[in-house]
């Protein structure tokens, strides 16, 4: 009989619990963060790995050989167009240049003697003293002697340019580099001194894919100005305090890398950037009226990126989405969304088609300043 009343007592237990439990589960759906669909204006940034050149940047080489008799400069120092960097000894080409003036007087009195002799001999031809042939030697003579003065000339030129190559001057307002040879050094023709860098501009080069070129062209028939301005970052992570400008693009796709080359040109006031300098190129893109959802709202699957999409009746049906663009917490869609649309914000782990939810709006420019202060 005991028996009997206990499993009476656990059947009657094991009911009630059945029923309490069954009253839980319809106590109605659970509230979840939702958002509605926007279109706001954005910005993305994309960098490229750059060389930066000065604008001008040349080797001073020496184009006479001798003793290194002076130097005017020092290694890192600002120098103009046309100051004096290097003298070397001259007394050779002075020497050599005082020979040549010696013969071009030389060959200039045996010019005068030819035309002397030539009026002389054209009287003679005229009284019929000297035959035609006399009279032709005579003009050849004259014709040789002009030759030798011309050669004489020449030389004497020549002469004064090796004199001159002995002053080795700035052929641009620049900054100097390494100086290698000190005074008294012998150096020979093209032996290298130094190189002067002009870095009030510099040229950063960088090389594009042949997508994102493409995109670039689109963008300047769009906005000329806006899309050809970019700016530079450095080496440390700072950016360049003035902005440039892309200036030419290569007329070929390189077929090895599938890249094509850009230059964009920056103004360098402060002269920090120097010649062999390295850094990022970064060029903006603007999105207009761009559908923007949070990253944290989706998920992937083979590749795929989907959301889950609220309708009328706040049931969960999932919808895959296409995105142009991913940022550093948002993603920019292409198609899949409208503006207005409501989708789960957090919690699409716990969710499938179908499910019925209590939506909870957050606005999503509260959900976009929540998630750049935790960036």
């Amino acid at each position: 009989m005991i028996r009997i009343f206990w499993f009476i007592t656990l059947i009657a237990f094991y009911f009630l619990s059945s029923c309490t439990h069954e009253k839980g589960q319809k106590v109605g759906p659970e509230e979840y963060p939702t958002l509605e669909v926007i279109q706001m204006d954005t910005s993305v940034f994309t960098d490229y790995v750059a060389e930066i050149q000065s604008i001008q940047n040349v080797e001073i080489r020496a184009k006479v050989g001798g003793y290194l008799e002076g130097i005017f400069i020092d290694e890192g120092k600002y120098v103009t167009k046309g100051q004096l960097l290097f003298q070397i000894n001259s007394i050779e080409y002075q020497n050599e240049l005082a020979r040549a003036k010696a013969l071009h007087r030389s060959a200039m009195a045996d010019l005068k003697s030819a035309e002397l002799e030539l009026i002389n001999v054209h009287q003679l031809y005229d009284k019929n003293v000297i035959s035609k042939s006399g009279l032709e030697i005579s003009k050849n003579k004259l014709e040789a002697a002009k030759a030798k003065v011309a050669e004489a000339l020449a030389n004497q030129d020549h002469a004064e340019n090796k004199l001159s190559f002995t002053s080795i001057k700035a052929p641009f307002n620049g900054i100097t580099n390494k100086i290698p040879y000190k005074t008294g050094s012998l150096v020979a023709e093209s032996t290298l001194l130094t190189t002067i860098s002009n870095n009030s501009e510099v040229f950063a080069y960088f090389d594009v894919s042949e997508k994102e070129y493409l995109t670039y062209a689109s963008n300047v028939l769009k906005d000329s100005a806006g899309s050809k301005n970019v700016g530079l970052i450095l080496a440390n992570g700072l950016e360049h305090s003035v902005r440039g400008r892309i200036e030419t693009i290569e007329g070929e796709i390189d077929p090895a890398t599938g890249n094509i080359a850009f230059r964009a040109r920056f103004r360098n006031p402060d002269r920090i950037l120097k010649h062999g300098s390295s850094g990022k190129v970064r060029l903006v893109k603007k999105y207009n009226r761009a559908l923007v959802i949070p990253q944290k709202a989706t998920f992937e699957i083979q590749d795929k990126v989907y959301v889950l999409l609220l309708d009328k009746n706040n049931k969960v049906h999932t919808r895959n989405i296409s995105l142009s663009q991913r940022l550093s917490h948002l993603f920019i869609v292409s198609q899949g969304l409208n503006v207005g649309d409501r989708i789960i914000y957090e919690g699409i782990q716990n969710l499938r088609d179908g499910d019925e939810v209590k939506p909870k709006l957050i606005p999503m420019p509260q959900i976009i300043k929540e998630l750049n202060s935790s960036y």
